[in-house]
């Protein structure tokens, strides 16, 4: 079977790469490093010996029908409200197989 090509198409309108290109060139290694220094983000003390990498399950497309109010307040949340539904059935999941069944004596 033949590959066919894709092209991405984005709804975000076009930033202005050239300005940021050009304020990147003109920034000096020194304020780079001071940048990411202040960055509450960064830390020079991970331990990445024991990083794991996670490779994420496959997804498989289907059809749902879900209540329109649902729906509805996860799109208001903007664009990714699929990945948002997957998340919370991931968490109900999660927790369900977390919670071990009582046995009766």
């Amino acid at each position: 079977m033949k590959e066919k090509n894709t092209t991405l198409i984005s709804r975000d309108p076009p930033r202005k790469i050239k300005s940021d290109l050009e304020r990147l060139r003109n920034t000096t290694d020194e304020e780079i490093e001071a940048q990411i220094k202040n960055d509450p983000d960064f830390s020079d003390d991970w331990n990445w010996s024991e990083a794991v990498l996670v490779i994420p399950p496959k997804k498989q497309a289907i059809s749902i029908r879900l209540d329109e109010d649902v729906l509805d307040y996860f799109k208001h949340e903007g664009a990714g409200y699929q990945r948002r539904i997957n998340a919370v059935l991931r968490s109900y999941m999660t927790q369900k197989k977390a919670k071990k069944p009582k046995k009766r004596a």
